[in-house]
């Protein structure tokens, strides 16, 4: 029985139907709510880089790529929604940008065959692909992140952070609780102390959570917020004189909008982040002379180069060479879901294949296998200039703490397995 859809959910297909015979790669996106105005840069973004390639390529590998939009305001049912009302439509591959969502979706993928690709977010475990054969989540993932943070911190210290205070600020949900368990193994490897401070959302309200900081006194504060939250928690760090250089946020709580709102008292935060920075690509050019120019980009090019619109490009531009390898491998133009795995399987994207495209230096290579469904997990640090309203990168790409992360990927993806009666695939 189909789940009853809602009006927003109808409206958001109506939209944008699908050619059956074009490569279908639906847009799970959020315009409304409280993660509204992160969502819609992410979507734009998306939307823009395939725009670009029907435009300036036809397509790829003459395919043109439809890219129906249907809105979840970051809501996990009406995401399940979106799912069922488009994954008849020819759709190969979801892009959720949502934990909560993924969760919801990893069992259904499975059951239907579809590629669900989840960078940077969702079940971290995910990157063991002989459990989660459908899902992938490279570049990097949570557990990546609070390693290269910690990493970061080890050589702010000079390798040595025994006797430190790092205090995680986290969004209560699964996407926020997702770390704990690496850093607790960090700090029992590196002896500092950690304390655990959970946020309601949607985080509007927290200054007991900062009094307590403020008490407490960390060294560090690490923060794995969304929307309000994150600008929230860095004006109620700068009312608490909390150094601002001493505070980091995972790539989800380093975008415009969550440091632009608290202005100049926002200058040396920190956040980590799995690409670059700025308009200063070549991708741009293209993107303002096929897509900006003749009024084609999503809702105008508002946010072109913010972070994370360059996040949802970035999302765009790993799916469409997924794409092609699928096309390569097969032989043929017109993909199926089953297809496009195979080509995610064998993906490689190269430093040489970035600068083709465009981004030199965007981001790490990205190559996966059967077996490895999430890549380097390399990250590095951006810090914000209030003055320049700008991140800068102030760090080279470092690879997590495998000695630490392994082991729990591979005690977590065991677990889902047992549970869910998967036989590990031999890769």
């Amino acid at each position: 029985m189909k789940p009853k859809l809602t009006a927003l959910v109808v409206a958001g297909m109506m939209a944008a139907a699908p050619a059956m015979a074009d490569l279908v790669v639906p847009n799970m996106s959020y315009r409304t709510g409280a993660y509204g105005a992160n969502g819609t840069q992410y979507a734009d973004g998306f939307n823009d880089y395939f725009t670009l390639l029907n435009e300036r390529d036809g397509g790829i590998g003459g395919e043109k790529i439809q890219v129906p939009e249907c809105e979840t305001a970051y809501n996990t049912e009406k995401g399940v929604e979106c799912y069922e009302a488009t994954k008849d439509t020819g759709a190969l591959i979801y892009n959720p940008l949502s934990t909560g969502i993924t969760y919801q979706l990893i069992p259904k993928v499975a059951v239907d065959k579809k590629v669900l690709y989840t960078p940077g977010y969702g079940r971290t475990s995910g990157k063991n692909g002989k459990v989660f054969e459908w899902v992938f989540n490279a570049p990097a993932n949570y557990w990546d992140g609070a390693s290269v943070a910690i990493k970061y911190l080890l050589d702010e210290n000079g390798g040595d952070l025994s006797g430190k205070k790092i205090a995680l600020v986290y969004h209560n949900s699964a996407y926020g609780k997702e770390p704990i368990r690496t850093l607790q193994g960090l700090a029992e490897k590196h002896g500092f102390s950690l304390s655990e401070i959970p946020i309601d959302a949607p985080g509007q309200e927290q200054k007991s959570q900062w009094l307590q900081i403020r008490r407490d006194r960390p060294d560090y504060v690490i923060m794995y917020g969304w929307g309000v939250m994150n600008q929230a928690a860095i004006q109620e760090a700068a009312n608490i004189r909390f150094p601002m250089e001493n505070f980091i946020g995972i790539w989800w709580s380093g975008s415009e909008v969550d440091v632009m709102p608290v202005g100049a008292k926002a200058d040396g935060y920190k956040a980590l982040t799995f690409h670059g920075v700025g308009k200063d690509y070549p991708v741009y050019d293209e993107l303002q002379e096929y897509v900006i120019d003749p009024g084609k980009a999503s809702q105008g090019g508002e946010h072109v180069g913010s972070v994370l619109y360059s996040r949802g490009m970035y999302a765009a531009l790993v799916i469409s060479e997924a794409i092609r390898k699928a096309q390569e491998l097969a032989g043929v133009s017109e993909i199926t879901p089953e297809q496009l795995r195979d080509g995610f399987e064998q993906l490689d994207i190269t430093p040489e294949r970035l600068e083709e495209l465009g981004l030199p230096d965007f981001g790490p290579e990205i190559k996966l296998s059967c077996d490895n469904h999430g890549g380097s997990g390399m990250a590095r640090m951006q810090q914000w200039d209030a003055e320049a309203k700008a991140w800068n990168l102030i760090s080279e790409f470092t690879e997590p703490d495998q000695e630490i992360i392994a082991p729990l990927i591979a005690e977590d993806s065991e677990a889902y397995a047992k549970e869910a009666g998967i036989t590990p695939r031999d890769c």
